[in-house]
């Protein structure tokens, strides 16, 4: 089994700290900055079936769970799928709401629009310190 490098801890305490960060904020309503886009997308993906109070609660929980296992590497593996599926998601709004993601389409990114982008960076990170066995790979 590979170990995780310094710079890859560092990396997933940084990324830690931002989901954090981000969903502590979202258990004090208007607070975070993404509060409304967050709650718009719960509605679309859960047909108005989850209240947006409970969705947001609920994405919090989540947000803060992801961020405290990166930063204590808890369960490392199956984190790092949860927080790739949940950036997933972050980009719904890309399409069904491109009003509020672009000021012209498909170029001009708002505030919103950047906010959203810069995840792929994340995932970026977040695949880079995803932790692989390459056992099998060496041995020929």
């Amino acid at each position: 089994m590979v170990r995780l490098s310094q710079n890859g801890r560092i990396l997933g305490i940084s990324i830690g700290i931002i989901y954090l960060w981000f969903g502590m904020l979202k258990f004090f309503p208007g607070l975070s900055p993404a509060d409304i886009l967050a709650k718009q997308t719960i509605s679309l993906l859960t047909f108005n079936l989850i209240p947006e109070n409970v969705g947001i609660l609920l994405l919090a929980i989540i947000e803060v769970g992801i961020g405290l296992c990166l930063i204590f590497k808890i369960q490392l593996k199956k984190v790092i799928v949860a927080a790739l599926a949940h950036l997933a998601l972050t980009f719904i709004p890309v399409v069904f709401f491109p009003e509020i993601s672009f000021s012209h389409a498909p170029f001009s990114l708002t505030l919103v629009g950047q906010y959203i982008i810069k995840n792929i960076v994340i995932i970026s990170a977040l695949l880079l310190i995803y932790p692989r066995s390459y056992e099998n790979l060496t041995q020929r």
